[in-house]
């Protein structure tokens, strides 16, 4: 772990390290040279300066911060505050306190006098840069959180669809009689009461089951069956949306004539184009009624804006995810946004939900569940811990002893090699049988979750360390029955996305790749799969969406900049039955205690005219 304090972080010799900006001078020298700024940061801001003919270097300062929130995740950057932040990246922690940071005063007032920053939300466009709020964006970001913003605003003001309320009662005492279902109740009413709803809870809440019987309740109000379409960020997403779905509505007396649609990607349900290009947006709309997005959380903002764009302003838009979990990889954290965005009274949907004898205390549309259905015990107490920022009860059942959670010393990698020997022969033995069903199950028995990718705590050692102790790997090619494998680019050929899981299975055929996909398995020949790797270990973000039997959680060092609360407990709530966290307890307090800081104007602005 590097920890640099705010001086020179390479030395001369570096000349070849590509995050160096050689060219750079006075203060962007400075924060480069601290590993704060990437030579990216500084050659986009040095070219915006040029072409805009901004010669101040704090200007070009705030400009190349401003790229550098996007590119780890923010919308904008807030400048009155970035200087008491501690930034990294990677396996670097910079300590900025020594830095030469701008006047916060003098550094707006400098920004707001140049031709690179547009003043204000209602300044005209045509400058890269715009600052409201205190808050400076690139101009295409501030365009997207406006457009999303302007969107959902609109939409909530709209006229709601036109809904029987004898009917509805109805349909929801049928769909949802427990006793303990009464946040479910309150969600399908507002999902069939309003335009856009924000389904929020953690795993094993109920929220598939409750999209399912919603969508029945919406199927059950006079007029034609609703067009509906199912969809997540991800192949792997979409198709557990698919089947929990089609599980959910195969239950006698829940579907009726409802038919279930086949869940997509995002990008496949706006028809992705080369360059780009969507088929779909405000010139021509989706032709669905109702739209379901799982896995909201993985949604940057840009792909929000655009779905927003391409939803009819009368359909039913219905936002699924877990507020609590990271957020997208791009940038945005749209839905924790939603999810917390203060709220202004809406008396006609108030109404209706005390008419129905439900709660009456929605806000955005936002109704989240927290009745943990799936499971319970030693993991969602950890995590309901997590989530509360609560190191010392986190700590305290981690020493347990429970059945279902562990710590394990770094050191001691013995019953890490345990779990993923038993895992992975139960998927070889399956795979080299043909028993491609059973294989795509053991998938799913263990899987070890990284915060890094390199080094010591990273995916690359990991996957090595599961190779050498399964010994399957043949020397004769990388093709093997008993292969896991990671699709790491969408390929809309194969209709195979980024993200989805697969294993290598011998068929009469020879061998093929089957992949799960909400229906009967899908096999391709190894000859058309290109962009894949072996995933006995992944990064945490790509393991959401997913669950397994076992899960093994790799922290680095508390001083690592990836480690953070939603890392954590995304990592944690993957798991079915059993959470082996390998780390120190300094590493799970440092977590518990760092929640991630996205830059936004999203969560304010949503309760403004």
């Amino acid at each position: 772990m590097t920890i640099t304090t705010g001086v020179e972080r390479w030395g001369v010799h570096d000349l070849g390290d590509p995050l160096v900006a050689h060219s750079a001078s006075g203060l962007l020298h400075a924060f480069n040279a601290a590993g704060v700024l990437s030579s990216s940061d500084v050659h986009v801001a040095t070219r915006l300066g040029r072409l805009g003919g901004e010669p101040s270097e704090v200007v070009l300062l705030a400009a190349a911060l401003a790229v550098r929130a996007v590119r780890l995740g923010s919308v904008c950057v807030d400048l009155a505050a970035v200087s008491h932040t501690v930034l990294g990246e990677g396996d670097v922690v910079v300590d900025v306190s020594a830095l030469p940071w701008p006047e916060p005063t003098a550094w707006l007032a400098a920004c707001t006098a140049g031709p690179l920053v547009a003043d204000g939300a209602d300044a005209p466009a045509g400058r890269p840069l715009r600052l409201v709020d205190g808050l400076l964006y690139l101009e295409r970001y501030w365009g997207e959180e406006e457009q999303v913003r302007r969107s959902l605003q609109e939409r909530a003001a709209a006229a709601p669809p036109d809904v029987d309320l004898p009917a509805l009662r109805a349909s929801l005492a049928r769909h949802f009689p427990d006793e303990h279902s009464t946040r479910q109740r309150l969600a399908a009413a507002v999902g069939t009461l309003r335009r856009v709803t924000v389904l929020a809870g953690g795993p094993g809440t109920g929220k598939t089951t409750t999209v399912a019987r919603l969508l029945a309740v919406i199927a059950e109000q006079p007029g034609p069956p609703p067009r509906i379409a199912l969809a997540a960020p991800t192949g792997k997403a979409a198709a557990r949306l698919q089947e929990a779905v089609a599980g959910e509505l195969a239950t006698p007396g829940v579907s009726g004539d409802l038919r279930v649609p086949e869940a997509s990607t995002l990008h496949r349900l706006l028809g992705w184009r080369p360059g780009g290009r969507y088929r779909y947006d405000h010139t021509q709309r989706l032709p669905f009624d109702v739209v379901v997005v799982d896995e909201t959380s993985m949604v940057s903002l840009t792909m929000m804006a655009r779905l927003l764009d391409a939803v009819r302003p009368t359909s039913r838009l219905v936002l699924v995810g877990d507020p609590d979990q990271l957020a997208s990889v791009e940038a945005g954290a749209v839905l924790g946004d939603l999810a917390r965005a203060p709220g202004r009274p809406e008396p006609a949907l108030n109404t209706a939900l005390t008419g129905l004898g439900l709660p009456s205390d929605v806000v955005n549309g936002v109704v989240t569940l927290d009745h943990v259905w799936r499971f319970g015990g030693a993991i969602a107490a950890f995590a309901k811990a997590v989530q509360a920022g609560d190191a010392d009860t986190a700590l305290t059942l981690l020493r347990s002893g429970a059945d279902d959670l562990a710590l394990d010393d770094p050191a001691d990698l013995a019953p890490v090699r345990h779990d993923v020997v038993e895992a992975g022969h139960t998927l070889t033995r399956a795979a080299r049988e043909g028993r491609t069903d059973d294989a795509l199950a053991a998938l799913e028995r263990h899987r070890v979750l990284c915060a890094h990718r390199r080094g010591p705590w990273g995916v690359a050692r990991w996957t090595g360390e599961s190779e050498r102790w399964l010994a399957t790997a043949p020397a004769e090619g990388p093709w093997y029955a008993g292969r896991p494998v990671l699709v790491t680019a969408n390929d809309y050929d194969t209709g195979l996305f980024n993200g989805d899981t697969g294993v290598v299975v011998e068929r009469p055929e020879g061998l093929r790749v089957a992949f799960a996909r909400g229906g009967p398995p899908t096999l391709y020949p190894p000859s058309r799969l290109s962009e894949v790797a072996t995933v006995h270990a992944m990064t945490v973000h790509r393991g959401q969406g997913s669950q397994f039997r076992r899960v093994t959680v790799v922290l680095p060092p508390a001083e690592s900049p990836l480690l953070t609360r939603e890392l954590l407990y995304t990592a944690v709530t993957r798991a079915r039955e059993f959470v082996r966290i390998v780390g120190t307890e300094d590493a799970v307090r440092a977590a518990v205690e760092r929640p991630v800081a996205r830059a936004s104007g999203l969560r304010q602005r949503l309760a403004s005219p």
